[in-house]
């Protein structure tokens, strides 16, 4: 017997307890269910703005609106509560359930360009794509090489001025290129890159000089001249002879060489040139070819290795023309 009664009470209790645990699970559901039909009545309210600004503007007329909302909802076939009817008309004063728009800010802009990506982050990954290759081919192209010159100009004059007191047989040529080397290192200290590689320059065109080697020869061939004779400009009374020549290596190939045109001032890369000479020394060499056609005696100078100016065999000034 006190079993069973025992049994009861649990029975009891438990009921109790789903009685109590669905009420509290129904209650957030009418709270919701409220709500709803409290946005509802405001939605109502917005749709019929008109009787909505006429019906609040005393409070007095309140309860007609009321019972219009009544009405309406009645005409529905739907029965709001007056307490929903209420939250709704209050809701409306307060601009609830109303959507206000985000102000607008960094992060508002930040949101907006993120959800737009897709319109903009291609262009601009094919923009940034494209800045890249040029910076980075300028600076392969162009900066880099200029960097790794700068930095090997020291070792490359010290290298080209011992090759050049190598090979040099007279004491001023390597005393010419100690100076030049000199001033290039002043100007590298200086950050004067352009003087030091045109210093540089002049020394790699004098190691050039002193390795070559050739035979000046007076040119004696069938409808070519061997020499011609000027007028100077300053005086119209003088006559400037000049035999024409050329330089033959040992392979016997004619050379291409820097020539300065005293007439001119200019410096010319020719394959001949005119060479001054006194007036006897031209007329010698005029009986030798008028002789025979051919001139016995057509080398007049011979440049060898380590030297930078040629040995003359006549009476020559070494001036230069190299237009006539």
């Amino acid at each position: 017997m006190t079993t069973t009664s025992n049994g009861m009470e649990n029975t009891a209790s438990a009921t109790e307890s789903a009685a109590t645990s669905a009420s509290e699970s129904s209650a957030p559901r009418a709270k919701l269910e409220d709500v709803m039909a409290a946005m509802d009545v405001v939605d109502t309210l917005r749709h019929r703005q008109g009787m909505v600004e006429r019906e609040l503007d005393a409070d007095s007329r309140r309860a007609q609106l009321l019972e219009r909302l009544r009405t309406i909802y009645a005409d529905q076939g739907m029965e709001v509560p007056d307490h929903i009817l209420e939250e709704g008309i209050k809701a409306l004063d307060e601009d609830r359930f109303k959507y206000h728009p985000t102000k607008r800010s960094i992060s508002t802009a930040l949101a907006h360009a993120y959800v737009s990506r897709k319109k903009w982050g291609l262009p601009l990954g094919a923009v940034a794509l494209v800045a890249s290759l040029l910076f980075g081919g300028n600076y392969w192209l162009n900066e880099r090489p200029q960097q790794l010159a700068l930095e090997a100009l020291p070792s490359n004059l010290q290298q080209t001025y011992t090759e050049i007191q190598t090979l040099a047989k007279q004491p001023d040529i390597a005393a010419q290129a100690k100076g030049l080397q000199t001033s290039a290192n002043a100007a590298l200290q200086n950050d004067k890159q352009d003087t030091a590689e045109a210093l540089l320059a002049d020394m790699e065109n004098m190691l050039v000089q002193l390795r070559m080697s050739y035979h000046i020869k007076v040119v004696s061939r069938a409808g070519e001249q061997s020499g011609v004779w000027r007028i100077p400009d300053i005086n119209s009374t003088a006559r400037n002879y000049y035999l024409i020549v050329e330089a033959i290596d040992g392979n016997n190939n004619v050379l291409t060489l820097p020539v300065l045109n005293e007439e001119t001032g200019k410096q010319t890369s020719v394959d001949k040139w005119g060479l001054r000479v006194d007036y006897k020394t031209f007329n010698q060499v005029a009986a030798d070819k008028q002789d025979d056609g051919i001139i016995q005696g057509n080398v007049v100078g011979e440049k060898r290795v380590g030297y930078l100016s040629p040995e003359y065999r006549i009476a020559t000034s070494g001036a230069t023309i190299t237009a006539w």
